[in-house]
């Protein structure tokens, strides 16, 4: 395999479709995914398979990852044939999930301890996002390893911003959900007062719409409800380990602490629906 090859680990729904843009821009890629049926299209669109994330690692210079929560992290750094049992150095290892801080610090250490590099570089921004090219990514770890992936980055979002050490990728990303939790449960509340008071919920969205409080999330979490379309861009269970990593942080503010508690009602019955799912519970 080229030695300027890349690696991406983890194909779900966000992991697709940034890979897709590596490999439609003419990067050599390598690709493993636990479940090996999701690889099977990056195979026919010319990317190699890996067997395991430690031969992943020994083919490529740079790994991309994007999984689910810490704990697929540990397995994937430190379970059997995981990245971290590789004798593979100087290679750059770029940690796009969102997770703890405390876990970002940890693999970073251990990268270091083999001679590599780590980057906590979790995204802002859905699946439509992802297909384009328009996330908004916070980066944490060394300046020049920063450097080192900036141009890749470039391909995957709109924006990438370098927001201080090892972790504060990750602790940038947990107050921006924090908030879009926020706005959630507050657009879900404000769409219940409405209807309860006679105002169509589609002339409410068009007044938020158009007015200075107007953005695309409540534009389009607006017409999912008017819609009754509660099927997960952003599943709720995944908003609700985000709260509960922020609260884990240290975050116990009134609109915080409010939203943690709305959310982990909900995860047991509506945490495989999207965020705004949240309005069936007000």
């Amino acid at each position: 395999m080229n030695t300027s090859a890349l690696g991406w680990i983890g194909l779900g729904k966000m992991g697709n479709p940034m890979a897709k843009r590596l490999l439609n821009a003419g990067y050599p890629l390598a690709v493993y995914n636990r479940d090996t049926t999701k690889t099977d299209e990056f195979i026919e669109l010319g990317a190699k398979r890996a067997v395991s994330p430690s031969s992943l690692i020994d083919e490529v210079t740079i790994v991309f990852v994007m999984v689910s929560d810490d704990k697929a992290i540990d397995d994937l750094f430190k379970g059997a044939n995981g990245l971290l049992t590789s004798a593979a150095t100087d290679k750059i290892i770029v940690n796009m999930s969102t997770v703890s801080p405390a876990i970002s610090k940890e693999m970073a250490r251990l990268c270091r301890e083999k001679g590599n590099y780590y980057l906590d570089a979790p995204v802002s921004g859905s699946v439509k996002q992802a297909e384009d090219g328009q996330l908004v990514i916070m980066v944490g770890g060394d300046e020049a390893t920063y450097r080192k992936t900036e141009a890749l980055l470039s391909i995957l979002g709109k924006m990438s911003l370098r927001v201080g050490d090892t972790g504060a990728g990750n602790t940038a990303k947990l107050a921006i959900n924090t908030l879009l939790a926020v706005q959630a449960q507050g657009l879900a509340e404000t769409m219940v007062f409405a209807e309860n008071n006679g105002i169509q919920k589609t002339d409410l969205i068009s007044l938020i719409h158009n007015s200075a409080l107007g953005n695309i999330f409540m534009k389009i979490k607006g017409d999912a409800v008017i819609n009754q379309n509660y099927t997960a861009v952003f599943a709720l269970k995944h908003i609700a380990k985000d709260l509960r990593l922020a609260k884990a942080e240290g975050i116990a503010s009134p609109l915080a602490d409010t939203v943690y508690q709305s959310f982990q009602d909900a995860e047991p019955s509506l945490g495989s629906e999207d965020i705004i799912a949240i309005i069936k519970t007000i």
